[in-house]
């Protein structure tokens, strides 16, 4: 049901999901839909793209950034906490989603991200 905006998977799995009022969007890459090839060297420019395919995982299970209620972040190089964030903080505004971030052990890429939305009204513990 997903459309060319969105990189198709490489392994047995859904790019998203909709369960009922909750979209569950799996670990995206920084991969060019259309291309298939991974974009950018830097930490940043993976993680514009990464964030631009878990948006169109979003818009094409019915979701939006602004529904994101959880995010998973996937770091090769820990050091690279800060650059991320000054990206992420270009997509996602306050009351920003709960996140976890770990470094991890990537093939290829520098970053990996998967999300929840939730298409109902988010409330934010103080």
């Amino acid at each position: 049901m997903l459309g060319d905006d969105v990189p198709p998977p490489v392994g047995p799995y859904s790019p998203a999901v909709r369960a009922g009022e909750f979209v569950f969007v799996s670990g995206q890459v920084p991969v060019d839909p259309l291309t298939g090839k991974v974009v950018g060297q830097t930490i940043e420019e993976q993680a514009r793209q990464t964030l631009s395919n878990v948006r169109r995982a979003l818009d094409a299970a019915g979701a939006s950034i602004a529904d994101v209620v959880s995010v998973l972040v996937y770091l090769a190089d820990e050091n690279d906490w800060t650059a991320f964030n000054g990206v992420y903080t270009t997509v996602f505004t306050r009351p920003y989603p709960s996140r976890t971030a770990i470094g991890v052990k990537l093939r290829g890429v520098l970053v990996e991200i998967s999300a929840v939305a939730w298409l109902g009204r988010s409330t934010t513990v103080p």
